[in-house]
């Protein structure tokens, strides 16, 4: 069973020094990688990624998810080697499908059925191993970066992460990742692209379950990843999930909030033990939080650490 690491991403950077801050505040209570996502509105995750390690000794700096269309293969194999040469080996690369169709709109980049965003994910990350190998470096030149590290990608990059629901990218992930992610929110049939609802421990049971299968023999090497979707501190568990289900419009019942391992709900040795019993039920050993839960989160990663320092 493997040890836990602990994350959070980030969303928003009101200022280089409040960033670092932040950055520099997690490592020392024990988080092991910040992210940052790749949506409009938000910051661009690369600078993000640099800002961050560039304030800490430690810290590994990520990207999750990308959204693989929006990104060209060679010049994204290009800020990818750049970054993690000047982490001195600290990124992990997260690559994803794409699922808000407004971004795409936005962005004047195409909205194509998912099973064509699902190919162009896999062309990404086959185009990445081949211009993290020598493609970059035989240019004219020859300054193009490539990789420190050569874990990822069959040995010529940065640890992949691929995270999703759906059956076509999790049996990419299944083939390619070195971190699976399940994601936390599933899109609603029949309503429009971006509506969701939250995943249930049955959606998780089916959902790893699945990305086991197609991994194979590769299951026992992945790292298998959750992303938590709410921390909620409190001392009544039931009453708090009472609450949150009145506001989902009763899109799930007060237990399946409570089992669900999308959510963190009460004390901080409560949720500690949730973690513990995710690991166990499903591997989940790799958790981040969105940033607005960073401080609730954070007393639980700092008690788990303890606990593990004394074990």
């Amino acid at each position: 069973m493997r040890d836990f690491r602990f994350s959070a991403n980030v969303f928003g950077i009101p200022s280089r020094e409040a960033l670092q801050e932040r950055c520099r505040r997690a490592e020392s209570a024990g988080f092991h990688t910040i992210f940052a996502p790749d949506h409009l509105g938000a910051p661009a995750p690369f600078p993000v990624l640099q800002a961050a390690a560039d304030a800490t000794e430690h810290l590994r700096v990520g990207t999750l998810v990308l959204n693989a269309p929006f990104w060209n293969p060679a010049l994204l194999a290009r800020e990818a080697a750049s970054i993690d040469i000047l982490s001195d080996g600290r990124l992990e690369l997260g690559l994803g499908s794409g699922h808000m169709k407004w971004e795409f709109d936005t962005a004047g980049i195409p909205w194509e059925p998912f099973g064509a965003r699902a190919r162009r994910l896999e062309e990404t990350i086959t185009e990445l191993r081949r211009f993290f190998t020598s493609d970059l470096a035989a240019l004219p030149g020859g300054r193009s970066p490539l990789p420190i590290q050569r874990t990822g990608f069959d040995g010529s990059g940065p640890p992949l992460i691929v995270g999703g629901t759906g059956d076509r990218v999790l049996s990419i992930a299944a083939r390619y990742a070195d971190i699976i992610g399940i994601a936390g929110v599933y899109q609603i049939e029949g309503k429009p692209p971006g509506t969701f609802r939250l995943g249930t421990a049955a959606d998780a049971d089916d959902r790893v379950r699945f990305a086991r299968e197609q991994a194979g023999g590769r299951a026992g090497d992945v790292e298998w990843h959750v992303l938590v979707q709410m921390v909620v501190p409190t001392d009544d568990r039931r009453a708090a999930a009472e609450e949150l289900v009145r506001r989902f419009d009763g899109e799930m019942t007060v237990d399946e909030a409570l089992e669900t391992p999308f959510l963190l709900i009460g004390t901080v040795a409560q949720m500690a033990e949730q973690l513990r019993a995710s690991r166990e039920r499903y591997g989940f050993s790799y958790i981040t939080v969105h940033e607005p839960y960073y401080e609730a989160f954070e007393s639980v990663v700092e008690l788990m650490r303890s606990e593990a320092v004394t074990q």
